[in-house]
């Protein structure tokens, strides 16, 4: 996975009012901590940080912290419910080779076997990899698979060099039947023209059907 960069400078004043502030002006307030060390709050350019956090798992290196640049992965993301923007972001220093336990999507490609329909029960699973060899995502080839075919965790194909670090045994995913005409018809109702009949019939001042 490509690093990349983004400009860090120390962060003195700390406290909700000094975070205000750094958002204000269009910067992240972050905490960057591991390897035994003292967290260091760090501001972030938030543009920057932005961008970044569109990728899962981004390695992101520090330019211009003291001591040098620093590799780190995002572990705690805080977002403005309403506007999306970040608002705070916790960094785990990491080293190349290091060996990291992360979540990583879970993506089924191609199309199922007839009849049926796939259920996927998680979109996500946790895997051991090294910091700088987190796999995007791992795909899953659903290409005609029957109804009744179920995939585990412990089924996944996963790179050279990564590990399963949940559940074997969790399900994936499976493939049900698909629902028959008549079974969708009974999950939303009656069909619109029925529908429309029976609101007919039951407007006041309707006609009605001459006695025998």
């Amino acid at each position: 996975m490509p690093e990349v960069h983004i400009a860090a400078s120390a962060r003195t004043e700390l406290g909700k009012g000094a975070a205000r502030r750094e958002r204000r002006a269009g910067r992240v307030p972050a905490v960057l901590y591991g390897h035994g060390t003292s967290p260091r709050h760090v501001s972030l350019p938030g543009h920057d940080v932005l961008l970044a956090l569109r990728t899962a798992n981004v390695l992101i290196r520090l330019d211009g912290l003291e001591g040098g640049s620093q590799l780190a992965l995002p572990r705690a993301v805080q977002r403005d419910p309403i506007k999306g923007t970040v608002e705070h972001v916790d960094l785990l220093l990491v080293r190349r080779g290091e060996k990291v336990t992360v979540d990583v999507p879970v993506t089924a490609v191609g199309e199922v076997g007839p009849d049926g329909l796939l259920d996927q029960q998680v979109v996500q699973i946790s895997v051991l990899a090294e910091a700088t060899h987190i796999p995007p995502a791992i795909e899953v080839d659903v290409s005609g698979m029957a109804v009744g075919t179920t995939v585990s965790a412990g089924d996944l194909k996963l790179p050279r060099g990564v590990s399963l670090a949940g559940d074997a045994d969790m399900l994936v995913l499976h493939v049900i039947p698909a629902p028959t005409a008549a079974q969708m018809e009974a999950e939303i109702g009656l069909a619109p023209a029925e529908e429309a009949e029976a609101q007919a019939a039951a407007a006041p001042g309707a006609a009605q059907p001459p006695a025998e």
